[in-house]
C-alpha cells in the first residue's frame, strides 16, 4: 500500500488544499493529512478546529482513504514515525518554488529515504492562499469562492 503524507498548517484549510488532497487521494492507496502545530505561524484556529475542518471537508468529499492528524516535530520525522516515505507538497507559483526547494534540499539531508511530490491545484485555486483568505474576510469581502462554506463561517465569527 502507497501512503503518502500532505502536511501543512490549513489555517484554514481553502478550496486550493481541497483540490491537492483529492489529487493525492485519487493518485494515492492512503493520504494521511496532518497538520502541523507550529505556533510561530500565530495560527488563527487551534489545531482540534483545523482538525474539525479537514475531518468535515473529508467526510463532504466521501474520501475514504484520508486520514486527518497532527503533529508537532518536524515533517520527515513524523513521516518516519508513521511509517510514509512520500510527502505530497502543493505548489502554486514561482514564489512558492524558491522556498519549496529549499526545504526538499533540507528535507533530503535529513531523511535521505523520502521523497517529495509536489502536485499543482487546478487552475482554478492556483492563486489561493490561507493568508490572502483572512485578509479578504477582515476587510469584509467574501470568499465563498474560495473556502467551505463552514470555514467561511467559522472565518467571519473569528474575524469580524
Amino acid at each position: 500500500m502507497q501512503k503518502v503524507l500532505y502536511a501543512g498548517s490549513f489555517d484554514p484549510v481553502t478550496n486550493g488544499h481541497i483540490d491537492i488532497i483529492k489529487r493525492a487521494s485519487a493518485l494515492f492507496d492512503h493520504v494521511c493529512v496532518a497538520i502541523a502545530d507550529n505556533m510561530a505561524k500565530k495560527p488563527l484556529f487551534s489545531v482540534g478546529e483545523r482538525q474539525g475542518f479537514l475531518k468535515k471537508v473529508i467526510e463532504d468529499e466521501r474520501l475514504s482513504n484520508v486520514e486527518v492528524d497532527a503533529f508537532n516535530c518536524m515533517t520527515v520525522e513524523y513521516a518516519k514515525k508513521k511509517g510514509i516515505n512520500i510527502i505530497i507538497r502543493g505548489l502554486r507559483a514561482i514564489s512558492d518554488f524558491d522556498f519549496e526547494f529549499q526545504m526538499v534540499l533540507t528535507n533530503r539531508q535529513l531523511e535521505p529515504d523520502i521523497e517529495i511530490v509536489f502536485l499543482m491545484p487546478s487552475q482554478d485555486h492556483f492563486y489561493l492562499s490561507s493568508h490572502i483568505i483572512k485578509e479578504i474576510v477582515s476587510l469584509k469581502g467574501p470568499v465563498s469562492k474560495f473556502v467551505p462554506a463552514f470555514v467561511e463561517t467559522a472565518l467571519k465569527q473569528r474575524l469580524m
